[in-house]
């Protein structure tokens, strides 16, 4: 069995003129982050790998929830393929996981993240907001051959306000 959380990441300022991969989080984004990691440890497997899109709004994301969930910042491992919007190429980066990893938690971005939950969960969700938590269980052994699992734990932030 196979458990995928992914998580968008928080929300990003559209303020300065920078490149999309460059853009921050915002104070808001940054709170939502701290309130959705803060409630998560009773849902996370016992052992994991934290994975991170390399835009700086799914980094900032991922090293709060690391803080958060006390697993060390330095194991953070970023992938330059987790940027994508793409349902299909994180599917494909996905499914390309060494089979030594049960348990991934990927930080990365929207429409890819909302499309791949409901292609593989059990539960439609319309749109995974920003700094949401979707815990995927996935019946297989493989990466390679996943398919349709159940969705286990959902958690958005405004469902903790």
């Amino acid at each position: 069995m196979k458990n995928l959380i992914l998580i968008r990441h928080a929300k990003s300022s559209w303020e300065a003129p920078l490149h999309d991969k460059e853009r921050p989080l915002t104070s808001q984004g940054m709170q939502n982050a701290h309130l959705v990691s803060s409630n998560i440890n009773d849902f996370l497997p016992k052992t994991y790998v934290l994975w991170s899109s390399t835009a700086e709004r799914a980094i900032e994301t991922a090293m709060i929830f690391a803080q958060n969930i006390n697993y060390p910042l330095d194991s953070i491992i970023y992938k330059e393929e987790l940027y994508t919007f793409d349902e299909r190429k994180l599917e494909k980066v996905i499914k390309s996981y060494s089979n030594g990893y049960d348990n991934i938690i990927i930080f990365g971005h929207n429409e890819a993240i909302t499309n791949f939950v409901n292609k593989f969960g059990d539960v439609y969700i319309d749109n995974v907001p920003t700094a949401g938590f979707v815990h995927l269980e996935l019946e297989s052994d493989s990466w390679e051959t996943i398919e349709k699992g159940k969705t286990k734990k959902v958690i958005f932030p405004r469902d903790l306000k």
